[in-house]
């Protein structure tokens, strides 16, 4: 009866099988958001609003660091870093080039994904480290000329539930 009357998106709905919802899009790229990102540049203004015209509020000065995309209008991007400190930056100096920050000092980096692998190098706290491919709770970094893997909950940069090929 249910389904004769209200179709089979509701059926799904009380079975509790409905897909889970879309992510929210950008206006302008129609890529998801919130979303990571890189900065290209070694040095961004971060500014109060999305144009020239407003207040520089400070000058990110790392080059590749991790920022989280969390709106879009025009060329600009509102993006947050991981302190939660964030303003608005000209897309031109934000690159699509997956990187994240190391949350725990000494981090060892695994030949494989496994606490019992060999370890290949150890990442001291605040290094930034290229992303590579993400399983559920492991991810492949590289970082001053070493590769390896993991735990996916010592990183910023990535979401807890985010796979990557």
């Amino acid at each position: 009866m249910i389904m004769r009357r209200w179709g089979w998106a509701l059926a799904l709905v009380l079975a509790g099988l409905a897909p889970a919802q879309a992510a929210e899009r950008g206006p302008v790229t129609n890529l998801p958001l919130p979303r990571f990102v890189s900065m290209k540049a070694s040095e961004g203004n971060v500014r109060r609003g999305p144009s020239l015209t407003h207040r520089i509020d400070w000058v990110y000065m790392r080059r590749d660091m991790p920022l989280e995309v969390t709106a879009e209008y025009g060329h600009w991007r509102r993006v947050r870093d991981r302190d939660g400190a964030g303003g608005w930056v000209h897309y031109s100096l934000l690159s699509g080039v997956r990187t994240v920050l190391v949350e725990e000092d000494m981090l060892p980096l695994y030949t494989r994904p496994a606490e019992g692998a060999q370890v290949v190098a150890k990442l001291g706290l605040g290094v930034i480290a290229r992303l590579g491919e993400c399983l559920e709770a492991w991810c492949e970094l590289e970082a001053a000329g070493h590769s390896g893997w993991t735990r996916k909950t010592a990183l910023w940069g990535v979401a807890p539930d985010e796979l990557r090929d």
